[in-house]
């Protein structure tokens, strides 16, 4: 049994969709942080950053924060959406990293300086821009491959999902389909899958982004 101490975010979104897609019996510990909930003393021993997502693995007696290694670890015990063979598994892992590093940061600065009271035109500038080189990156990768790291669904694509969703749902940002034809192609498919709809259900969220 898996308990995920999370909240409906893009990088709350990630583990659970492995979950869901694992078909592995969890249970959601909603830690709201809209109320700063992710400060309590409690959960600072469990994710020493106070960022969710954290998962207990009761199995293993073992609490493990951070998005992306929350994805690896559960790639590798259950055997499932991630290569074997060290070059195959590093290629995924490095669109892992493309997202921690790059997707996630971009995007959410972008989010944070559009829907601030105070605009400023420098800082909205150079994050659409770099946002929209991102888009680039990953519609050229999509252009050779149906997924983002290669022929198969792995957890690359759980990484970046959840990204493009409030990219375009919570950022209101509109993605071009002249432009970026292969990447809403791709999300568009990921968005159909049922472990996907059931994640975004687990926060009350839908495609749309609409609370059910």
């Amino acid at each position: 049994m898996y308990t995920l101490y999370s909240f409906g975010t893009p990088n709350g979104l990630k583990p659970t969709i492995m979950l869901e897609e694992l078909s592995l019996p969890y249970t959601i510990k909603t830690i709201d942080i809209s109320k700063g909930e992710q400060f309590n003393p409690d959960f600072l021993k469990i994710s020493p950053n106070n960022k969710i997502p954290a998962l207990y693995d009761a199995q293993n007696d073992f609490y493990l924060f951070e998005s992306v290694a929350i994805l690896q670890y559960l790639a590798e015990k259950h055997q499932q959406f991630l290569p074997a063979s060290l070059k195959e598994k590093f290629n995924i892992i490095q669109w892992c990293y493309f997202q921690a590093a790059h997707v996630g940061p971009m995007f959410g600065q972008l989010g944070h300086f559009h829907r601030a009271e105070d605009k400023i035109p420098y800082a909205l500038k150079r994050y659409a821009d770099e946002s929209e080189r991102l888009l680039g990156v990953m519609e050229k990768q999509l252009s050779q491959f149906s997924y983002i790291g290669g022929k198969d669904y792995t957890i690359a694509d759980m990484a970046i999902w959840p990204w493009v969703y409030c990219f375009q749902i919570f950022y209101q940002q509109t993605i071009e389909k002249q432009r970026f034809g292969r990447l809403l192609a791709w999300y568009q498919r990921i968005g159909e899958r049922t472990a996907v709809k059931r994640a975004l259900d687990a926060y009350n969220l839908s495609l749309d982004g609409k609370k059910e």
